[in-house]
């Protein structure tokens, strides 16, 4: 991929200001405004590049729609529940986060709640400050021996692991993705929900919240579980029914919960926060300097590598991208936007598109299918100079459109080049490229394979008749009366029928009509 233009970043929120100043070191222009009202951001973010939020701003469709000019949202901090996504995606805007950058301070926080509600503390703190001393009110539980269930096994889930081992625990999980010996390889036996809630003296999830997380320890859950077990959140609001919680803690099911997260911030429904069996924190899971520090780090680093082309890291709507900032893959994106841009001129059948199929050929671009078929999705739909869709935002404007998206890739191919084939109102456009000497060409065009391959740069010609001795004398004659140079010349191997021929030419024809009477298809274009 090519490097992503980011010259001015505003910062919405208070993020550490190491932030600033790797990216004022890196020649981009930055901007702090805090505690902007949603009309207020609207306003602002007009004028930059990138934003930059903690998890404070909430970063809407309307406020991404009226970023014209931005390309890239950064949240410092695990998770991206503040903003859409999905609108950010179909504007080709990415969207990334520091996944690690609070890791270690969430899990500290939960195993401290998890200590707190063996043994009360809060409750014992707040008593003695009451001048009291009740030793027998608070007695605890050793958390030596006892069974510790956690729900998301991800980065905090494992460090969370890790540290409640060494206090003797018990630690079993489940996760959907992460695979069960990677797991059992530090120390968390995983199994289903339904075998992991009865056997649990502590649960604690650390999943993104989604559908099919949102309400995961409700009523039901909660039947399922030992009487009097304890519940941690340190993830998302709303992971763990609320309504059900306080259920479950006055009927005593549950014997406590540890919460740093609502669905309502603050919340204004207080009878969870005020039962005296609940700890609360007001989402305090990424506040340590060293957390802060660190996701300010990482994300202003982050937005630097993306801008310079080096990685591109933490991406949660652009993983095809991911693969397109190796060395060798600025040009094959080229290529593929480039054979895009040819199909669409020389198509005789226009629009609508029907299908698309991508294949790469040999082992080295064996990642390369995604980027691949984004990058010709651009070349078929940009239309004219203004900004067109981009590698984030191809595919899913190519479903919006009707467009079905195939892909292959073959190993057996003793040549690396990539075949893009578009149907079209029931008939198919064809062309193979590659990439030689770190040029993109164009090796054959709907069965015409040419004698020297098109280099797909410039301002090109392509036109399809027969074979015939006077042709090029006829076309260059049509070119030398437009004042049109040609630069390059490239025919087809076969000798007779009608086939593609191609020519670098100065400038484009401002009268393509004129070719009419000389040749059966012609097109132009600039790539």
């Amino acid at each position: 991929m090519a490097p992503v233009s980011v010259k001015r970043v505003l910062i919405s929120e208070s993020v550490d200001p190491c932030c600033k100043t790797i990216l004022q070191e890196n020649g981009i222009e930055v901007t702090e405004k805090q505690q902007m009202t949603k009309e207020e951001l609207i306003a602002e973010i007009q004028n930059y590049d990138g934003l930059v939020v903690r998890s404070a701003t909430k970063v809407t469709a309307d406020i991404i729609n009226a970023g014209s000019n931005l390309k890239i949202i950064g949240r410092a901090g695990t998770g991206v529940d503040n903003v859409d996504v999905d609108a950010a995606t179909k504007r080709g805007i990415i969207v990334m986060n520091t996944p690690s950058g609070n890791t270690i301070s969430a899990a500290e926080l939960t195993c401290a709640l998890l200590m707190s509600l063996s043994r009360h503390i809060p409750q014992a703190v707040m008593s003695m400050k009451d001048g009291k001393w009740d030793r027998k009110k608070f007695m605890g539980a050793e958390l030596y021996g006892k069974v510790l269930g956690i729900v998301g096994l991800g980065r905090i889930g494992k460090e969370v692991a890790a540290r409640m081992q060494s206090f003797g625990m018990k630690t079993i999980g489940y996760d959907p993705i992460t695979p069960p010996e990677v797991s059992a390889s530090w120390g968390v036996e995983q199994m289903s929900l339904e075998q992991l809630w009865p056997q649990c003296d502590y649960i604690t999830v650390h999943t993104p919240l989604m559908p099919s997380t949102t309400g995961l320890l409700n009523d039901a859950s909660f039947a399922k579980c030992k009487k009097g077990v304890k519940v941690v959140n340190c993830a998302r609001g709303g992971i763990i029914d609320e309504d059900a919680l306080l259920r479950a803690v006055e009927s005593g099911q549950c014997g406590g919960a540890g919460l740093d997260v609502f669905v309502e911030e603050p919340p204004k429904n207080r009878a969870l926060v005020n039962h005296p069996n609940v700890i609360s924190c007001p989402h305090l899971g990424a506040s340590t300097k060293e957390a802060q520090a660190r996701c300010g780090k990482d994300i202003a680093l982050q937005i630097v590598d993306m801008v310079t082309g080096k990685a591109l890291v933490g991406a949660v709507n652009a993983q095809v991208l991911v693969s397109s900032f190796s060395p060798d893959s600025h040009q094959w994106i080229r290529l593929a936007e480039s054979m895009g841009r040819v199909l669409k001129a020389c198509s005789t059948s226009k629009k609508p598109y029907s299908q698309v199929h991508v294949t790469s050929l040999g082992e080295s671009l064996k990642k390369s299918t995604g980027f691949l078929s984004s990058a010709a999705v651009v070349g078929l739909l940009t239309e004219g100079p203004q900004k067109g869709p981009n590698l984030v935002n191809a595919l899913p404007l190519a479903a919006e459109t009707g467009i079905t998206m195939k892909t292959d890739h073959s190993d057996s191919s003793d040549r690396e080049a990539c075949v893009v084939e578009v149907s079209v109102n029931g008939s198919s456009c064809k062309a193979v490229g590659s990439v030689q000497a770190g040029v993109p060409v164009l090796l054959e065009l709907n069965g015409s394979v040419f004698r020297q391959p098109v280099p797909l740069r410039g301002h090109l010609l392509f036109f399809k008749a027969a074979t015939s001795t006077e042709l090029l004398l006829s076309i260059t004659r049509v070119l030398a009366a437009a004042g049109v140079e040609l630069q390059s010349f490239s025919a087809s191997t076969a000798s007779s029928g009608d086939q593609w021929y191609c020519m670098g030419i100065s400038s484009l024809l401002g009268d393509i009509g004129a070719l009419k009477s000389l040749v059966k298809e012609a097109a132009q274009l600039t790539v």
